[in-house]
């Protein structure tokens, strides 16, 4: 890639992460907040969008929207996988747990942030293309594995954090015990058309306190049986 296709690349990053600021300005009342992090903001501006979208999709990375990968799931809208990733409020030291893997571009954006990345994915073929797309751009501190999210990842738990990119009805409880004390699980929750954005806080304590925000639409997460 030329020096001036890098360059266009990097001014269409910059374009969206102004996109994804006056989003959250707009959205300050339901927030609580009129910003979101420098630090995500920077690993927007980082994370190339374009290399965790299908080919014939490339030319519409850096647009607001969410967008068709196969196998009937999305990429999410940038200004979501901001939001989210900014309520996390990731550590650099951190280790994160991903349920609903993608192509892969929340866990690069994740990767810019926290220490290590574990990824889970229920679809094998988005997640051996995510894989292939991560180790391509360079994220080394993602380990992906093909299954249940609801179940977590126990071998690698407790999490400092973790989120969804599906929704599951409930917070899964499997999910919430290997969240560590202190630590911050953000997802989509609840029925089909009644989705919020829930930010689950567990304090040191292990009681645990939810809070919904926005109303959210994601694909539902998918449990094996």
């Amino acid at each position: 890639m030329s020096d001036t296709d890098e360059e266009n690349l990097l001014r269409c990053r910059q374009a969206m992460v102004a996109i994804v600021a006056a989003h959250a300005n707009l959205c300050a009342e339901e927030l609580g907040k009129s910003r979101l992090s420098d630090r995500v903001m920077l690993a927007m501006a980082t994370a190339p969008r374009h290399r965790f979208v299908p080919a014939e999709l490339q030319e519409f990375a850096y647009e607001d929207l969410p967008l068709p990968i196969g196998s009937g799931k999305t990429i999410s809208q940038p200004f979501m996988v901001a939001l989210m990733t900014d309520l996390l409020a990731i550590e650099e030291q951190d280790k994160v747990l991903e349920i609903g893997t993608g192509l892969g571009y929340q866990s690069a954006v994740l990767a810019e942030l926290a220490k290590q990345v574990f990824s889970i994915e229920i679809l094998e073929e988005l997640a051996r293309e995510a894989e292939l797309r991560l180790r391509s751009a360079g994220y080394g501190n993602v380990q992906l594995r093909i299954g249940d999210g609801s179940r977590g990842w126990v071998e690698h738990a407790p999490f400092d954090k973790i989120v969804l990119t599906a929704a599951p009805r409930l917070v899964p409880q499997r999910l919430l015990e290997q969240l560590k004390p202190g630590g911050k699980m953000v997802l989509p929750a609840g029925v089909e058309d009644e989705q919020k954005l829930v930010v689950v806080e567990k304090g040191d304590d292990g009681q645990v306190q939810t809070r919904e925000l926005i109303g959210v639409r994601f694909s539902p997460l998918i449990a094996s049986h």
